[in-house]
C-alpha cells in the first residue's frame, strides 16, 4: 500500500479506543499526522491517561502502521489524554445521567463510603434519581451498607446489546465489584485489570436516566483515579476527611489531583467526617477527639467549598452494618446532618454547572 495520508488514516481507522468503543479516526483522536518517505509522526489522544493505557495505544499504532507500510519505517507516535475541550466526546458514556460526582479521600478509614451511602440516601429521600458505582475495588462496602450482599446484577437487553442491570436498594441503583467476587476473598488485581473492571461498570451497564451518579473511589490518588477521570465525564468531586492533620495532608493531595491540568475536575466541596463524638446518653455533648474544624479550615485555605460536618455517632456505624444508611432515620442529629449535607451539595453542584455554562 502506498504511503499517503488517506491510506494512513484508513489503517488507523482499524484501531479502537478501548473505552469509547469506536475507532480513533472517527472520534477525531488523531492529530498532527505528518508523513515523509520513511517516517510517520502523529499524536493520538486516549480517554485513559494512565501509563499502561497510553503504552498500549502506542504499541497498537506502531504495529498496525508497520504491518502495512513495512517494518523499516520509523513511527513517532505521541499518546496524550483527551484534552478538556474535547470532553464532550466522552459524554457518549452515560448520556442520560445529569450529574456524575466522584467521592474521594486521601486515605482510608475516614468514612468516605459511609458519606457516599448516606449522601445517596439523602438525595433519594429528596426525590432525586440516584445511582452508586462502588469503585473501591479493593474494599467494596456498598453491598453491606445497603443490605444486598447476596444480590447479583442481572443482564438486560438494550437495543440488541446485553448490558448489566444494576441492583436496586431503597430506590438507589447500585453496582459494586463486590457483586462479582466472593465475599471473603481478597481482590488481588494489578492496576490495568482493576481499571478495566471499574470502567466496565460504566460502559457495560445500563443506568438509564439519573439525576446523580455517585462514584465511591478507592482511597488515595493513583492509576484507577486517573483512569476514571479520563473515561467518565465527571461533573465534580467531593473530598472526605477527618479533622486530624494526618488525614488533612492526604486530603490536600486529593484536591490537588482533581485540579491538575490533565484532570481538571471541579471540587464541589470537602466534607469533615467524624467532626466530633457524641455519646447516645449525652446527646448535647461534643468531644473533638480528632481535632476541630480541620477539614473546614483546609477548604477555606484552598479556596474550595465546605459542605459540612458529620458527627461520629454509634448509630451511624450500626446503621451501616445493618444495611440501612443512617440518613433514613427519623429526626436524629445524624440524619439531620446528612440532610443538610444534601442541601449544600445540591446547591454547590448547581453553582458549578452555572460557572461552566458561563465560560462557554
Amino acid at each position: 500500500m502506498e504511503l499517503n495520508r488517506e491510506n494512513c488514516l484508513e489503517v488507523l481507522g482499524n484501531i479502537q479506543e478501548p473505552d469509547l468503543k469506536k475507532d480513533i479516526v472517527s472520534l477525531n483522536l488523531v492529530e498532527e499526522l505528518h508523513l515523509s518517505s520513511n517516517e510517520i509522526s502523529l499524536v493520538v489522544h486516549v480517554s485513559n491517561p494512565a501509563m499502561h493505557a497510553r503504552k498500549r495505544m502506542q504499541e497498537a499504532v506502531e504495529f498496525n502502521l508497520k504491518r502495512v507500510f513495512g517494518q523499516e519505517i520509523t513511527i513517532n507516535c505521541q499518546v496524550k489524554p483527551i484534552p478538556t475541550e474535547a470532553s464532550k466526546v466522552r459524554r457518549k458514556i452515560l448520556p442520560d445521567v445529569k450529574h456524575i460526582i466522584a467521592i474521594s479521600s486521601g486515605k482510608g478509614g475516614v468514612g468516605k463510603s459511609t458519606v457516599t451511602a448516606n449522601l445517596a440516601g439523602g438525595l433519594a429521600k429528596a426525590g432525586y434519581r440516584v445511582g452508586i458505582v462502588d469503585a473501591d475495588i479493593y474494599g467494596p462496602s456498598m453491598p453491606t451498607m445497603f443490605d444486598v450482599v447476596n444480590e447479583r446484577p442481572t443482564m438486560i437487553d438494550v437495543e440488541g446489546t446485553p448490558m448489566i442491570n444494576p441492583v436496586i436498594s431503597y430506590g438507589i441503583k447500585l453496582l459494586s465489584i463486590g457483586f462479582f467476587t466472593e465475599q471473603d476473598n481478597a481482590v488481588v488485581w494489578r492496576g490495568p485489570m482493576a481499571a478495566k473492571a471499574m470502567t466496565q461498570m460504566f460502559t457495560d451497564a445500563y443506568w438509564g436516566e439519573l439525576d446523580f451518579l455517585l462514584i465511591d473511589l478507592p482511597p488515595g490518588t493513583g492509576d484507577i483515579h486517573l483512569s476514571l477521570v479520563q473515561t467518565v465525564p465527571l461533573d465534580g468531586a467531593i473530598i472526605v476527611s477527618t479533622p486530624q492533620e494526618v488525614a488533612l495532608a492526604d486530603a490536600r493531595r486529593g484536591v490537588y489531583m482533581f485540579q491538575m491540568d490533565t484532570v481538571n475536575v471541579p471540587v464541589v466541596g470537602i466534607v469533615e467526617n467524624m467532626a466530633w463524638f457524641t455519646p447516645a446518653e449525652l446527646p448535647e455533648n461534643k468531644y473533638y477527639i480528632f481535632g476541630r474544624d480541620g477539614a473546614k479550615n483546609l477548604a477555606e485555605g484552598m479556596n474550595v467549598p465546605f459542605l459540612g460536618h458529620i458527627p461520629l455517632v454509634q448509630s451511624v456505624r450500626e446503621a451501616g452494618d445493618a444495611g440501612r444508611p443512617a440518613v433514613f432515620q427519623e429526626n436524629t442529629p445524624t440524619a439531620n446532618a446528612f440532610d443538610e449535607l444534601v442541601r449544600t451539595f445540591v446547591a454547590n453542584v448547581q453553582a458549578v454547572k452555572e460557572r461552566k455554562s458561563a465560560k462557554v
